[in-house]
């Protein structure tokens, strides 16, 4: 009686409630692939799969990994663990530009913010950290200037740095401050610099707080050193440099070497280049996109004037030809996103103040400052070209396992995302592939159109055809339901029903 009345219900049905039906259903699907890619494009990830891991899987009783490490495998092969923590931790840029004279230029002329809240904030907490670090009892002028970082309006900081002065004039924080947000020029920033570093001299004579003063004279020292470059003054910015890494040369972690290589390199300089790469360059130092591509770029410099490749692969590659090759492929290993933007195939856009090593970020970072020289040098953008994707089939499966680095950290992405404008499209690698459910609802929005038009054009066929899908699919049931009915006394269903 049930099979019979459905297919009563069935028959009623007019083609107008298919073509709503397969309609509704292609719109819904549709809104929600577009709510899929939107997401997808914004965060990495599916949502409906993020929301079935997050909350459906323990619901289910599935086992969620919470713990911060991970097995990887070595470049020796063997198995070990490794905390993806560390993987991502973000670096200050030792490039990074002044707010003031050229993060404020561009605001003024696009109307778009080159920095983030994210990356403004780490900021501030390095200055609290190199300028009030070690002090058991701030002064009033340091509270104050401790409190003017923390500001995220640029104006209520400068406000902050003069009530500083107002109260000490002899504040260096708060001429680092004025040099770095307010200064419009990179003149005056380092006329503000100078009057910092001749107190923090003084400070730094006296012996009082000493490692903060440390922090505060390498900082202006550096800064200075970077004016300098900026404004023409190479040899006076390498000397500035050189000076520094011989009076302070425990503090490494700050990468001032890699502000050296960069001024080197505009002098064009390569011996003295090579000299620093033979220090820094070492398997037990941390490395950088600076140093891998710097070395990639000498060595490809001694070759690419007369490299061809239809010569090469008729001859095959001599020793010095193979050498660079191999420095482009340990360079792009590190850090793969870099290529890109020396080829000028992704835009460039003015580099964060904080990077994350192997990530977009540092490649930006690179590239702004670098790309100078590696047009400078001839062919060697051609051999770039020509190499660079030769790399990845050293690397089949880059997550799980290197050729010369450890495999690639999976969280590049996200941090990139946080410390990048959000105008900018974030190199991803590996490329993802599109997540299930995306195809899932782009093949159901795509179906249920296909079947609302073409119940629109032929009703009558396709209501045919409707009824006799619905029947075929509830002739299993009704068969199953009579078979049932033979087996089963009638007072059973009798008594079935009443309850």
């Amino acid at each position: 009686k049930n099979y019979t009345d459905s297919s009563v219900f069935l028959n009623t049905l007019t083609p107008k409630f298919y073509v709503a039906l397969t309609g509704t259903s292609s719109l819904i699907s549709g809104l929600i692939l577009i709510f899929e890619w939107w997401y997808f494009r914004k965060y990495g990830t599916s949502f409906i799969e993020q929301v079935s891991v997050s909350h459906l899987r323990p619901l289910l009783g599935g086992v969620e990994s919470s713990s911060a490490t991970g097995l990887f495998t070595s470049i020796n092969g063997e198995t070990e663990l490794r905390p993806s923590v560390s993987e991502c931790k973000v670096w200050r840029n030792p490039l990074n530009l002044f707010r003031g004279a050229e993060y404020n230029r561009y605001t003024w002329v696009t109307g778009k913010e080159p920095l983030t809240y994210y990356d403004m904030n780490l900021s501030a907490q390095d200055h609290q950290t190199f300028f009030t670090g070690d002090t058991p009892q701030l002064r009033p002028e340091d509270a104050v200037m401790q409190k003017a970082w923390r500001e995220r309006n640029p104006q209520a900081r400068i406000r902050a740095a003069y009530q500083a002065l107002e109260m000490n004039q002899d504040c260096a924080a708060a001429y680092v401050l004025l040099a770095e947000e307010e200064a419009t020029t990179i003149t005056e920033a380092e006329r503000l610099f100078r009057k910092a570093l001749s107190i923090g001299k003084c400070l730094y004579s006296a012996q009082r707080h000493r490692n903060r003063n440390i922090n505060l004279l390498v900082y202006i020292k550096r800064r200075l050193a970077m004016c300098a470059r900026k404004l023409g003054r190479v040899k006076e910015a390498v000397k500035m440099m050189r000076d520094l890494m011989k009076e302070f040369p425990l503090l490494g972690m700050l990468n001032i070497h890699e502000n050296l290589l960069e001024a080197l390199l505009e002098l064009q300089a390569y011996a003295d280049v090579q000299a620093v790469l033979a220090k820094y360059d070492d398997i037990s130092l941390p490395k950088s996109a600076t140093i891998c591509y710097t070395s990639a770029l000498l060595k490809a410099r001694a070759v690419s004037d007369k490299f061809s490749p239809e010569a090469a692969s008729r001859r095959g590659l001599s020793s010095a030809e193979m050498n660079a090759v191999e420095a482009i492929h340990r360079a792009v290993e590190f850090n793969p996103h870099v290529p890109k933007y020396l080829l000028e195939m992704k835009s460039l856009i003015l580099p964060p103040e904080h990077i994350l090593k192997r990530g977009d970020s540092e490649a930006v970072a690179y590239a702004f400052f670098h790309l100078q020289h590696w047009k400078r040098a001839e062919g060697a953008l051609n051999l770039l070209h020509c190499t660079w994707e030769g790399t990845f089939r050293l690397i089949p499966y880059p997550l799980e396992k290197g050729h010369l680095f450890y495999p690639y950290p999976g969280c590049t992405e996200t941090a990139d995302r946080e410390l990048l404008p959000s105008f900018h499209e974030v190199s991803v690698y590996p490329k993802k592939e599109l997540p299930f459910f995306i195809l899932f609802t782009a093949g159901l929005c795509s179906f249920t159109a296909m079947l609302a038009m073409l119940t629109h054009q032929f009703p009558e066929l396709m209501g045919v055809f409707a009824k006799a899908f619905f029947s075929t699919l509830f002739a299993p049931l009704g068969f199953f339901a009579d078979k049932m009915e033979s087996f089963m006394p009638s007072s059973f269903w009798h008594q079935l029903t009443r309850i």
